[in-house]
């Protein structure tokens, strides 16, 4: 069997990315085409799935207002889409926010809102809680991202110093109908991590985003703590009224995009050893994990032998130890790298599937059995380039990163280690 290892990993991302297209999932969730609809949303896919909403209601008269990434706007004819800066709100995510909420907050018991949110939508909804600057909230979500804490506890803590994320947006569109359609980019798909749930029930409390801030030291403006502290205007819980009209549906998953390219392996002749899309963890800790059993598989005694694929998902994070450029893919492949010390018939990918890993260019990157004796013959180090964070820096260098451009989808994360 020949396999060109390189140009079969960039299939096996394409059909993970593929899988979760908005244009092919969206219109397979929505219902009949009602005579109106408001359509809010925000995240990386919301502009793609405004586009999937309008084609497949031609004839439904459509308003409202989403909010998206710089480069991931998608023009439409009935909608307003508006971009905004990611990983850090800008003060037109801010804007947008307020209009979302106007929208929302002006729809009657008969009408539909749908709501359209993917990840990335906790930042670019920015619409901080009474008390709180647009400066303060921004200097918060630089700390956590810098932290290494898990998306869920980010958006735990987001959730509290927020007028729109944790439920408060269903609260205002309440007692229209409304239908939200997601993408989940969090392992587990919980609605409520999403996009920091604004349209969906919130189970954690203000208790709980004081814990994130204590477990990370995180250093936060008075005002912030104050409102913490004061624990005032809780998030709305399940048993609300506000959430008695709404209903939640799934266009994509991470799952069913890991099942996408597990389906291009098999035809390939390659036994899958699927991981599963709810890994967390420490990027190169992870990365070094993966690596042992890519080992044991050319080894012969690992959970499938050679030629096989390692897949996998999830969320890895990345605890920033230095000021270098790169994210949480980049950095998983360092510790696959630095573990593998250039055996021969193993190779790899990691990316993100929204097509930015960290605040980059690149999707992510790829590596094989020369990547580290490359990086020295350039005058690089896998080992330096962990301790800076500057996994992007190395890649480039070498000529490695795996650049998509915007793929106006995010189900997370996806990897995939190759054993021939």
């Amino acid at each position: 069997m020949t396999i060109d290892p390189e140009n079969l990993l960039r299939a096996l991302a394409g059909a993970a990315i593929n899988a979760a297209d908005p244009n092919v999932r969206v219109p397979a969730v929505l219902p009949t085409a009602p005579e109106r609809a408001i359509v809010i949303g925000a995240g990386k896919a919301s502009a793609a799935m405004a586009k999937a909403v309008e084609t497949a209601w031609p004839d439904t008269y459509l308003s409202g207002v989403v909010v998206t990434r710089y480069g991931y706007e998608v023009p439409c004819d009935r909608i307003e889409i508006v971009g905004a800066d990611h990983p850090v709100p800008d003060a037109a995510g801010l804007n947008a926010a307020s209009r979302i909420l106007e929208y929302a907050s002006a729809a009657t018991n008969g009408d539909l809102v749908i709501a359209l949110i993917s990840g990335g939508g906790s930042v670019l909804l920015t619409a901080p809680a009474d008390g709180i600057t647009f400066e303060e909230k921004q200097s918060v979500n630089r700390a956590l991202l810098r932290s290494g804490a898990d998306i869920g506890e980010m958006n735990m803590l987001r959730k509290h110093l927020s007028k729109i994320k944790g439920g408060r947006l269903a609260a205002a569109a309440y007692p229209a109908k409304l239908l939200t359609v997601m993408i989940s980019d969090v392992p587990g798909d919980d609605p409520a991590v999403i996009a920091s749930g604004p349209t969906v029930p919130d189970p954690s409390t203000f208790a709980d985003a004081r814990a994130v801030v204590e477990k990370y030291k995180l250093e936060i403006p008075d005002s912030v703590a104050k409102h913490l502290s004061a624990g005032e205007h809780e998030t709305p819980k399940p048993s609300d009224k506000v959430f008695a009209t709404g209903e939640l549906v799934f266009a994509a998953k991470p799952d069913k995009s890991i099942a996408a390219a597990a389906d291009v392996a098999r035809k390939a002749g390659l036994t899958v050893i699927d991981l599963g899309d709810l890994i967390e963890g420490e990027a190169r800790d992870v990365g070094r994990e993966h690596a042992d059993m890519a080992l044991a598989c050319k080894a012969g005694n690992g959970a499938g032998q050679a030629p096989c694929v390692i897949l996998s998902g999830g969320e890895t994070t990345v605890t920033m130890r230095g000021n270098g450029r790169g994210g949480r893919n980049t950095e998983y492949l360092l510790g696959v790298a630095e573990r593998l010390a250039g055996a021969e018939g193993i190779y790899a990918v990691a990316c993100d599937t929204d097509g930015v890993d960290g605040s980059e260019d690149n999707a992510g990157a790829f590596i094989n059995s020369t990547t580290c004796a490359r990086a020295e013959a350039s005058g690089l180090s896998v080992a330096v380039a962990l301790d800076g964070n500057n996994a992007y820096s190395l890649f480039e260098n070498i000529g490695d990163l795996y650049v998509t451009g915007p793929t106006f989808t995010n189900v997370n994360d996806f990897r995939a280690i190759l054993v021939v």
